[in-house]
Order: C-alpha cells, then sequence, then structure tokens
C-alpha cells in the first residue's frame, strides 16, 4: 500500500493551499502523502494492537482465562479491565494522527489520513468472515454429536476467527473517528459562513457544554437499545422453542418450525433498529432546532469522543 499510493499523490497540485477556521494551510504532495502515511501505518499499529490483546496466543486473554478457574465475577471484572486497557494504543494512535495531519494539511490531512486507513479495510472485513462460519461449524458439530475432538478443533478455528473479527473493528472504529472528525470540521465551516464566531468551539459556552454532555450520553444511548434488542429477541427465541420441544417429542407434524425461529431472529434485527437509528438522525436536528448551532457543534464533538 504505501509503495502502490506514490503514483495516486502526483494526481494532486505540487501545492495545496487549504483555508481552514481562517488560517491557510500550505501542503505539499509530499506532506499529503504522509498523511495517507501516518492513516495506514497506525491502523497497522492498531490491528496488532487488537490482536494483542484479543488473541488466545498472548498474555492478556490467557490471564483472562485462568481468571475463569476461581469465579464468573472475577472473570466479568478482569474482562472488562482488559477491555479497557486496550483503548491505550489505539488512542494514542488515533490523537497522534489527528495532530501531525492537521498541522499539515488542516481537515484535508485528516480525511487522507482515514482514506489510508480505510486502504486495509477491505481485507480485514474479508477475514471476518472466518469467525461466523468456523462458529456455525462448531454449532454443527455439537448438534450432530460428532466426536469431541472435532468440537476441540472447531473451537480454536473460534478463537482465531474471534481475533480476526476484533481486528476488522479496530480499523473500522479507528477510520470512522477520523472520518467523523473531518466531517465535524466541514460542519464547522459551513455553519461559520453565517457566523464566522462558529470556527472557534468554545466549551465553556453554556449551551455548547450542555450539547457535550447530551452528546456523550448518545451513544450509550444507543448501545443500551440495540443490547435490549438482543436480549428481548433472545427471550422470544426461548419462548417459541420451548414451545416447539413437547411438539417434536410428540413427533407432530411440521415440527421443529425452524422458519418460525428465523422469521423471530429476521423481524428483531429490522424492528428493534428503528429506534437507535431515529436517536442518530433526529437528535442533531432537534438540537438545532431548539438551541442552535452551539449546542450541535458540542453534540457531534461529545458524541465523537463518546463513541470512540
Amino acid at each position: 500500500m504505501s509503495l502502490a499510493i506514490i503514483p495516486i499523490i502526483f494526481a494532486l497540485p505540487p501545492q495545496l493551499d487549504i483555508e481552514f477556521a481562517g488560517n491557510i494551510y500550505a501542503a505539499t504532495r509530499g506532506q499529503c502523502y504522509g498523511c495517507v502515511m501516518l492513516g495506514l501505518w497506525s491502523g497497522l499499529i492498531i490491528g496488532l494492537s487488537t490482536e494483542y490483546y484479543t488473541s488466545h496466543s498472548y498474555g492478556p486473554t490467557r490471564e483472562l482465562a485462568r481468571a475463569c478457574l476461581y469465579d464468573a465475577a472475577t472473570n466479568i471484572i478482569k474482562g472488562l479491565a482488559l477491555g479497557y486497557m486496550s483503548n491505550i494504543i489505539p488512542i494514542f494512535c488515533l490523537s497522534a494522527t489527528v495532530l501531525i495531519t492537521f498541522s499539515m494539511a488542516a481537515m484535508y490531512g485528516v480525511a487522507l489520513a482515514a482514506l489510508g486507513m480505510l486502504g486495509c479495510l477491505p481485507v480485514c472485513l474479508a477475514i471476518d468472515g472466518y469467525g461466523p462460519i468456523s462458529d456455525n461449524a462448531g454449532g454443527i458439530a455439537e448438534m450432530c454429536n460428532l466426536d469431541k475432538e472435532v468440537r476441540v478443533k472447531t473451537d480454536a478455528l473460534d478463537a482465531a476467527g474471534n481475533t480476526t473479527a476484533a481486528i476488522g473493528k479496530g480499523f473500522a472504529i479507528g477510520s470512522a473517528c477520523l472520518v467523523a472528525l473531518a466531517l465535524f470540521g466541514a460542519y464547522v465551516t459551513r455553519v461559520a459562513e453565517k457566523a464566522p464566531s462558529a470556527f472557534n468551539v468554545n466549551i465553556l459556552e453554556p449551551f455548547t457544554f450542555a450539547g457535550l454532555l447530551f452528546g456523550a450520553m448518545i451513544p450509550y444511548a444507543f448501545s443500551a437499545l440495540t443490547m435490549s434488542a438482543v436480549g428481548t429477541a433472545a427471550e422470544e427465541m426461548i419462548v417459541e422453542i420451548r414451545d416447539q420441544i413437547p411438539k417434536i417429542k410428540r413427533g407432530e407434524a411440521g415440527y421443529p418450525d425452524h422458519h418460525r425461529c428465523i422469521a423471530i431472529s429476521t423481524e428483531a434485527s429490522l424492528k428493534k433498529m428503528i429506534a437507535p437509528g431515529a436517536i442518530v438522525i433526529v437528535s442533531p436536528i432537534l438540537m438545532g432546532i431548539l438551541f442552535g448551532y452551539n449546542a450541535v457543534s458540542g453534540m457531534l464533538a461529545g458524541t465523537i469522543v463518546s463513541g470512540i
């Protein structure tokens, strides 16, 4: 990727004069290339750190596995601690990328870094498919009462699949941070056409600070709705399965009814996402109508930080 991008850079002018927040940033082709490289290589570091914290081949996950020998509570506590600890390296990478790319080419540099990070995402997402395939293979082995050795092998494959899925998420979330920041810059630029003071987002301004707190809450509300949706769908599925088991044992025609179980899962996955989607779309519109652009600026900043 590092070499393949070099010819593309020559499609840009020798120098770009980028105006943002009343300042002019003179970015050369080399600086634009540097922005892409920062996104590309910080994405690699994020992926490697994710593998370290999630793969069963390394210490953190092995230590968590040892906690399972003692108590469920200690396992949950250590698992949460491990998850929190895994944030440190990716955030360092993202912070350094934003700081350096912005100093070279303002928000355009941040957007280029996002493109660099997204350059490897198709490979990661393709490998993501490995997880559910091996997971389903394990489920089939269990349901068919295959030899225990088969399940041992599918469990090992599933563990590797979980790691590949986590690495893909690291790339996706990291690039989402950079893209969201670039979009936030676009919002501020557009608003500043009507209100020049909008370039200076002051978190001590009351509406901005209130919006900041509100925006930081939105990812939690979104997550709560999606998690409760999974729980509700699982409850409906269990009720259906418990209803079918006696009928299956009696040998009634039409049972087991797999289509009913599939319908429960599919309907829940569609209907239960309406509320989280509405929160994302409606909240900035309502915030802007009711409290103005300062509140929206704070809300967007809070959502970006809290969400990442």
